[in-house]
């Protein structure tokens, strides 16, 4: 059955994959984007393009762009079916070689601009007693790497909220599910787009060459295994699909997509949903 499905970040990579993808399946896309006449105004006039995609302006830092961008389509199509939390932006660096100011703008995309779409969108499926809500982490967002801590930091954030909602939601029939990309080639990991990475440059050179080394021989690492794993993009956007289109209350509470891993990422969501039941088990019985 077609589904109206509202999308964040679609101007390019999982987002703008994932809008096609979808639309193509049939479903009503509403595809989130900022800069729509700005920016982005070409990747808005190509989705604008396609049958069943209608784009529409969200800057998720706003409070008021967030909550116009999902009045505007509610008025319009009645009911949202599914969100999908996709947009978010890369941060590279040494903690300590970031400004709090700096750490505040990547969490305002990747944390609180989550937090404002749920805002947006929960009222009218609470009424409804339906909906999906579909958030996209990291592989690495069950723990955390060197030179990435607060990305990291702001995708486990985004963890807790889907494990949390899961529990708080269930009466309304709302399911939360977080999908676990592994490293693709799109454009935050290839630099095409800019990301808030660390912005003090007098500490990173305080660090000195040894730093700098690790950084560079984990960012070769990963670009290897994406080439070595021939890493898709189009995973994800049919991953979601996949979701999308499962039966509602078959659906998991985490869904990774990671090749490189080869279900270590599968082992570490298995043990960590046994221990919190045995844990949950001894404040509760």
């Amino acid at each position: 059955m077609s589904k109206k499905i509202f999308i964040t970040g679609t101007s390019t990579g999982f987002g703008k994959l994932t809008a096609i993808t979808l639309s193509k399946a049939g479903h009503t896309v509403i595809a989130g984007m900022r800069g729509i006449n700005g920016k982005n105004e070409a990747a808005a006039n190509e989705l604008a393009a396609l049958p069943n995609i209608d784009v529409v302006e969200i800057d998720l830092t706003d409070d008021t762009s967030v909550k116009n961008a999902f009045e505007q389509t509610l008025a319009k199509y009645g009911t949202i079916d599914v969100l999908i939390n996709n947009a978010g932006v890369a941060g590279f660096g040494l903690l300590e070689a970031y400004t709090i100011d700096q750490i505040k703008n990547l969490f305002e995309i990747n944390f609180y601009g989550v937090i404002r779409a749920y805002q947006a969108v929960l009222p009218s499926m609470r009424q409804a007693k339906n909906g999906l809500i579909i958030n996209l982490t990291s592989g690495a967002s069950g723990h955390t790497l060197p030179f990435m801590i607060p990305y990291l930091a702001a995708k486990f954030g985004v963890e807790s909220l889907t494990e949390g909602l899961q529990d708080e939601l269930s009466d309304y029939g709302i399911e939360n599910v977080s999908i676990q990309p592994g490293v693709y080639p799109t454009e935050m990991n290839t630099g095409v787009k800019t990301g808030f990475n660390a912005d003090k440059a007098e500490i990173a050179a305080a660090y000195g060459d040894a730093a700098t080394n690790k950084f560079n021989a984990i960012g070769a690492a990963l670009f290897g295994k994406m080439a070595e794993f021939k890493m898709n993009p189009q995973t994800i956007a049919d991953g979601i699909l996949e979701l999308v289109n499962m039966e509602k209350g078959t659906r998991p509470l985490r869904f990774p997509l990671d090749a490189i891993a080869q279900g270590t990422d599968k082992e570490f969501i298995n043990a960590r949903a046994d221990i919190k039941a045995k844990w949950l088990s001894k404040y509760t019985s």
